[in-house]
């Protein structure tokens, strides 16, 4: 049996469509299936229409996304599981091709996910979304919106990481690495992005500077993502801030990513074209700069890895967490020599300006 757990909170303008493509999904399977929609202390509908649309309906109080899920898990008879987020649309391509991985032995993995075209968010969440679509399979790691695994594996591993309140995805399949293979599918499925539109972009990149800083603080404190990830209002889910300032931000969100995935291109730039002392060459500087310091948060990425190597399980694991630790390390440190040549040289041209 398929086994498909939808955690909701308020769920009720969503679960329609994201019900309904998952019976389409598993349907084509020919295989049993259930679908078991974990009500987490909502206070809408959730619960009806969950049912009318032939869904088991589990109760629960937690307000914690990990701890939803883990219900659910517990919940269900299937031998294979799938999380699917009440806000995302799945199709059959992705459940077939992840069936099909679980028979030739993956323990678990993930889809890539994309925001569809009816969907209004900032430009700058476009460009992330296409990124992420090729980023993902690249390193191995999926969002939370739709994963999957076996049963043996979720129990192997304990399951979702109670402890998180933001990221527990992240930490679930790394576990699931350790037990055995984790596969990305080629095929995405489709997700909302209303969180997008209820956050500036300055206020999206503050949070994820935050995380970069202080990672533990940030996914184990409950109100650290609480108007991120736990917001309970629904009622401008479909609507994106229209004020001055908020354009600014996002507009300034996306230069800031604009100017991060066009960092290589300076490598191949000749510095004879832009020499240091001409005006071309301290915009560089500065550009430069700015993706060093961006580059340091690739440290704690090392480090988490790291943690993760020593405890894994397969040679095939050992060699992936090894590739990905030495690429890590290997742009955190060129970022760190840049950082550490950034500085003086900010302080000698301040110095130079005044004087002058």
């Amino acid at each position: 049996m398929i086994s498909c757990i939808v955690p909701a909170h308020n769920e009720e303008s969503c679960l329609p469509r994201t019900l309904q493509a998952i019976h389409d999904a598993a349907r084509v399977t020919g295989q049993p299936y259930e679908i078991i929609v974990v009500d987490d202390a909502s206070t809408d509908a959730t619960a009806e229409v969950a049912r009318r649309h032939n869904a088991i309906v589990v109760p629960v109080n937690h307000r914690q996304i990990a701890a939803t899920r883990n219900s659910g898990a517990r919940a269900a008879h299937g031998e294979r599981l799938f999380f699917v987020d009440a806000d995302t649309t799945i199709n059959p391509r992705a459940v077939a091709e992840a069936l099909r991985y679980m028979d030739k032995g993956a323990v678990g993995g993930g889809a890539p996910t994309w925001i569809g075209k009816g969907e209004v968010v900032p430009l700058y969440i476009r460009l992330i979304a296409i990124l992420g679509l090729v980023a993902v399979k690249l390193i191995g790691f999926t969002g939370g919106a739709f994963m999957y695994c076996t049963r043996e594996a979720f129990l192997a591993t304990g399951g979702f990481d109670e402890h998180l309140y933001w990221s527990e995805e992240n930490s679930f399949a790394l576990a699931l690495k350790r037990e055995g293979r984790f596969v990305v599918l080629w095929h995405y499925v489709l997700t909302s992005g209303r969180r997008f539109r209820a956050m500036s972009g300055l206020q999206m990149l503050a949070v994820c500077a935050r995380t970069a800083l202080s990672p533990s603080r940030m996914t184990t404190r409950r109100a650290s993502v609480e108007k991120v990830w736990y917001d309970s209002n629904r009622a401008n889910d479909d609507k994106m801030p229209d004020t001055l300032a908020v354009k600014v931000s996002n507009g300034l969100a996306l230069l800031i990513i604009i100017v991060l995935v066009t960092g290589p291109v300076w490598i191949f730039i000749p510095l004879s074209w832009m020499p240091w002392d001409s005006l071309s060459g301290k915009f560089r500087f500065f550009i430069c700069g700015f993706i060093c310091h961006v580059g340091l948060v690739l440290w704690p990425c090392a480090f988490v890895l790291f943690r993760n190597l020593l405890r894994q399980k397969r040679w095939t694991g050992l060699v992936q967490s090894t590739a990905l630790i030495a690429f890590c390390v290997w742009q955190a440190w060129g970022a760190t020599h840049g950082v550490i040549r950034f500085w003086p040289w900010l302080f000698h041209w301040l110095a130079h300006f005044f004087n002058s």
